[in-house]
């Protein structure tokens, strides 16, 4: 039987990923006394990990004063941080801002950039299917001028299990740099150099994979009471932890 691809519709030159069948989760709890023996690699709830991706953007800034926000650069990876897409992508716009510190992006990045138009349909063809895994992603897909369904993200800036973990409450969220070096002693984005998108994409996905298991029940199961008794104790298996934390050698 022939797979019929969803239709992607587009409004006033944004375009809407559709709902698919293949964005369905297994709801199937793993028995509770045979936890996963591969810690983060076997989440409860029984989510295809090809359907799972990071995606990172970087903008640079156009019009006066280099306040509007345009796609220069988007990576995406998979569950497993392999890279899937990494390209600089030309904006609508001519730049009047870098945004070098923090975009990482120089005028010679862009010089044989990807038109906008023929970015963004790479993009949406990789992203249609997909569960999005990203750090305050509602930027990305601005920028992206892409829809898609909330039950198909994941935005680690708002999740409340990652803030948990992180011991805050903040509403507002917390920054992917903090996150990363708190729950994954993890630098990234230092130096001059500015952010790197792959690098940001690897660190969404590190950090969705520490409470994987909960999320996707929470998700699954909106009425389960959300406790992180099963996420810490996956959070504190070795694997987690620098090596020089766990050598014990005198």
């Amino acid at each position: 039987m022939q797979f019929k691809r969803p239709k992607i519709t587009s409004h006033k030159g944004k375009i809407a990923l559709p709902v698919t069948d293949c964005w369905e989760v297994d709801s199937g709890f793993s028995s509770e006394s045979s936890p996963p023996t591969s810690g983060r690699s076997s989440p409860c709830v029984g989510i295809d990990h090809s359907k799972l991706v990071a995606m990172d953007c970087e903008m640079v800034g156009t019009g006066p004063g280099g306040k509007c926000s345009e796609l220069a650069r988007c990576s995406i990876v998979n569950y497993y941080g392999s890279v899937l897409y990494d390209k600089y992508i030309l904006p609508q716009h001519p730049v009047t801002d870098y945004r070098t510190k923090w975009s990482g992006i120089r005028k010679h990045h862009l010089q044989q950039a990807v038109p906008f138009v023929d970015a963004q349909k790479e993009i949406v063809d990789i992203l249609t299917g997909k569960i999005i895994v990203g750090h305050s992603i509602f930027n990305d897909f601005r920028a992206l001028n892409v829809s898609v369904p909330p039950q198909m993200i994941r935005d680690t800036c708002s999740s409340k299990l990652l803030r948990e973990l992180y011991n805050s409450f903040n509403a507002s969220g917390i920054s992917l740099k903090r996150l990363s070096h708190s729950l994954l002693n993890r630098t990234i984005q230092s130096g001059r150099n500015g952010h790197c998108s792959v690098e940001d994409a690897r660190a969404t996905m590190d950090l969705y994979k520490l409470v994987e298991d909960q999320w996707e029940k929470d998700i699954s199961y909106p009425n389960h009471t959300s406790n992180l008794s099963d996420s810490l104790k996956h959070y504190m298996q070795d694997q987690y932890w620098p090596d020089s934390i766990m050598d014990c050698s005198p």
